[in-house]
Formats: C-alpha cells, sequence, structure tokens
C-alpha cells in the first residue's frame, strides 16, 4: 500500500519544521516547530494547523532547538494526545526550552502591554510556561539508537551530530524507508561527534541551511579572538545572540581556549546571560557520550564565563562599562534578554556585536548583519552604531560539501531526495549540487505540497 509525505513546514524558509507522514493506519509528525523570520512565516504560528491534529499518532522530534520542536505547546492545546518520542537529551533539553519559550512570551507580552507598543489590545502570548508544562507530559523518550514499532511503523533514531540528543529519524512501513535528517551535524565538530554514516534509504528528507555555501576553514577560536581583543582595546563591549543550546557551549568551549593559551586575557569578564544557556551547559556533563569532551573540558567549560539568571543581574549588566563579553539568548535577536543589551550597547561604536551563527531572512539578526543602520526593538528604531561582525565558521550545520560527503555513503540512490530547511537559494543550489555530482532525483518541495510514497 502506498504512503504520503506532506511539507507542513521548513519549505522556502529554515524554520517551521514538520513532516507528516501518512499510512493506512499512522499518522505520524516528524518535528513541530515555530516558524520565525519573516511576518507572514511568523503568523503561521497563528493560524489553525493545516491537519487533523486529533488524528496524529505520535509525533517524533529530530532535536530540540525550537524550530524543530517550540509548536509542541499549541498542538497540544489544539487536541493532539498522542506521544511526543525522540532521544533522553532532546527531553532534557525540550524539558529547558519549552516552559523557557512561553514563559518568554508571556513576558514579552506584559511588556508589551506595560510599554502601550503593541497593536494588540491586549497583546497576548502564542502559547504560556503552562501550555509548555502541560506539552511536557507526553514525551516518551527513547535510548539511543532506540526502536519503536508505531502502528506498523519501525522508528529507529540514529545520531545526526549538531547538538546534544540530535538524531536523524528513519521510518519503515510496508518495505519502504524514510530517512530525515534532521539537522546534520558536521564532521570535524570541535564537540559534536559526528553524523552516523546511512548506507539506505528509499526516500530521503535533507536540510539545506547551507546548500549553498562553504564553511570557511579558518579557526573559529582564532576569529573570536582578534574580535574580543580588538574591542576590548577601545575598551568596548561584545554583545554575542547566541543560541542557547549548542552555540554558547561552542563559544564558552572556545573563549576557554582562549584565555587558557593568553590569546585574550584571563581576567576579562565573560558572562552567559541566558539561564537556559547554563542549565543547558550542565547537560553536558550527564550526556558525555555524545560528544567528544572529556570530563575536564566540560568543567572548564562550564567555568568560562559568570552565569547570570535573575533579571536584576541582567539589568546591571547594561549599565557596567566595557572591557567584557555578553553571551545571551536568542540566537537570531528574536527576543529574549539580548534584546535589552542590544538597545543598551547598539548605539556605541566602541562595541561589537557578534553574530556566530545562521541568521534566518526576517529576523533581527539578519536586518542587522545586512548593515542597518537601525533595528526596531520593542516598539522604537535603535541606532546601530556599533561594529557588526560574522563568524560562520561557528555553525553546526553541515555546508554544501559536507553534506554531499555524507550523502556519498549511500550505497544506492534514494528513489527521490527531498531538499527542505532552506531558503530558496540554499536549497535549489544544494538540489543542482547533487543532481550533477550523484544524479540523484531532487526535488525542493513547497509549502503544505503532499508527495506519494509507493
Amino acid at each position: 500500500m502506498t504512503a504520503s509525505l506532506q511539507f507542513l513546514g521548513a519549505t522556502g524558509t529554515v524554520t517551521g519544521s514538520k513532516y507528516l507522514f501518512r499510512t493506512a493506519r499512522a499518522g505520524l509528525l516528524v518535528d513541530c516547530g515555530l516558524f520565525q523570520g519573516f511576518k507572514q512565516l511568523r503568523l503561521r504560528n497563528w493560524s489553525a494547523p493545516p491537519l487533523n491534529v486529533r488524528a496524529l499518532s505520535a509525533v517524533v522530534l529530530t532535536h530540540a532547538h525550537l524550530d524543530h520542536s517550540g509548536y509542541l505547546p499549541l498542538l497540544v492545546r489544539n487536541g493532539f494526545s498522542g506521544k511526543v518520542y525522540c532521544s533522553e537529551a532532546t527531553y532534557e533539553l525540550c524539558r529547558l526550552l519549552l516552559p523557557d519559550s512561553g514563559r518568554l512570551q508571556e513576558e514579552e507580552a506584559e511588556y508589551a502591554n506595560r510599554r502601550g507598543f503593541s497593536k494588540h489590545k491586549p497583546a497576548l502570548p502564542l502559547y504560556t510556561e503552562e501550555d509548555a508544562k502541560r506539552a511536557l507530559r507526553q514525551f516518551s523518550p527513547l535510548s539511543p539508537n532506540g526502536k519503536l514499532d508505531l502502528l506498523g511503523v519501525q522508528v529507529r533514531l540514529l545520531p545526526a551530530g549538531h547538538i546534544l540528543g540530535a538524531c536523524m529519524v528513519s521510518l519503515e512501513n510496508e518495505g519502504r524507508r524514510i530517512l530525515f535528517s534532521g539537522d546534520l551535524g558536521r564532521p570535524n565538530d570541535p564537540i559534536m561527534v559526528p553524523p552516523a554514516s546511512v548506507r539506505a534509504a528509499d526516500y530521503l528528507v535533507v536540510e539545506s541551511t547551507y546548500g549553498n555555501r562553504r564553511h570557511e576553514t579558518s579557526d573559529a577560536g582564532m576569529e573570536l579572538g582578534q574580535v574580543i581583543r580588538k574591542t576590548a582595546e577601545r575598551g568596548g563591549v561584545v554583545i554575542i545572540p547566541s543560541f542557547a543550546v549548542g552555540r554558547a557551549q561552542s563559544l564558552l568551549y572556545e573563549i576557554e581556549r582562549l584565555k587558557s593559551q593568553g590569546a585574550i586575557a584571563r581576567d576579562l569578564p565573560v558572562y552567559l546571560n541566558s539561564p537556559m544557556a547554563i542549565d543547558a551547559t550542565e547537560l553536558y556533563r550527564t550526556h558525555n557520550r555524545e560528544h567528544r569532551l572529556t570530563p575536564e573540558q566540560c568543567r572548564t567549560m562550564c567555568q568560562a564565563a559568570l552565569m547570570v539568571r535573575t533579571p536584576e543581574e541582567s539589568r546591571r549588566l547594561n549599565q557596567r562599562p566595557g572591557p567584557m563579553v555578553i553571551i545571551a539568548a536568542s540566537g537570531m535577536a528574536t527576543g529574549g534578554r539580548v534584546l535589552h543589551h542590544l538597545k543598551a550597547f547598539a548605539p556605541d561604536p566602541r562595541n561589537t556585536i557578534l553574530f556566530s551563527g545562521y541568521q534566518a531572512g526576517g529576523t533581527r539578526g539578519a536586518t542587522i548583519l545586512s548593515g542597518a543602520g537601525a533595528v526596531k526593538i520593542h516598539g522604537s528604531y535603535v541606532p546601530v552604531r556599533a561594529e557588526v561582525a560574522s563568524i560562520e565558521s561557528f555553525s553546526a550545520h553541515a555546508d554544501a560539501d559536507e553534506t554531499l560527503k555524507w550523502l556519498k555513503g549511500f550505497s544506492d540512490p534514494p528513489r527521490r531526495t527531498f531538499i527542505t530547511h532552506g531558503e530558496p537559494a540554499a536549497a535549489d543550489a544544494l538540489r543542482l549540487l547533487i543532481e550533477e555530482k550523484l544524479g540523484w532525483r531532487c526535488e525542493v518541495p513547497d509549502y503544505l505540497e503532499s508527495a506519494t510514497l509507493e
């Protein structure tokens, strides 16, 4: 019998990852992410979900980042009552990320109502902290390489690198196998293990975040050191918008390495201003089989910065003079504490705003990185006079060549390869690369498009 696959997100964008796999007996949603970036994408989060939520059998997550997991509280609020399957580390991270996401949305709605800058009267959160906690009760973690039979569909998780707990999802049903790459990690990441090799799949859904780019071969840590030293010499502050999971830990690892080598001053104040990132960093000690760090390296990474938990401590940082380094969420400057730091420090040319990861179109990060003279934060425009820098080699995503090298591990080509999770230029570039180098049949699906799987 045939099955079908519908693309409910991560088409034409790197956010909103959702794939609906249907058989005669089951309806499985692989990933359940939030849309971020351009307003027309974010509005999808507020619209009625384009599927029968109550008919879903289960959700399977590739990893914990909000563009892959952040819609779950809404899915549950809208009537989903099944289980959410993922790796143990992904569950631990979602316990941090999802309530924090709900809490942040509540705080931002309250702030907008108090300051009166929202067009909505009143401004409401997309979901609440309690919504997120309710969704977490439906999680059912699987052991590493664990297998599960869901109504005739065999589910298996394979290591993907990228961040703690990240997995590829393999679904097998009636002799057909479909593989979802999730976010594919890098083979030589200094912290994370490489993605598992895969020999065969009938159908493949592969990400294309960096499908039209090659990461620089330069040492990301040395580049980071140069930016910090240059800014510190003029008494400035380095503001680093950072993803709380994955990127924050890479930055701490490199900063500790720079200090131990004398590349930056040992007494230079470094602050990690994200309770979620602080808690996520501790998880590297308990999930030590998923990364390359020794227990000693984990310990020193956790001690590389002064940890800022309370809002009061966060506000006090804005009154401190430089030099110093502040790492704060969110990674694309779409919300969180980093916005208050940008308001305080972006107008001063002595300071530096340093991006260390991908900036999706329509986000504040992308706006600042494009050279905008001002950026809108909390209803007002903030001038950007600080230096703006970017280090792409920090990325936890495989680039075009690394993705192609991973694909060459297949002994036979998939019947169809679907290229998702990329801006249009990146997805099409990866399609062309795979077709030319491997001769595979590739497609870049549209939003809500369905494919029949024989």
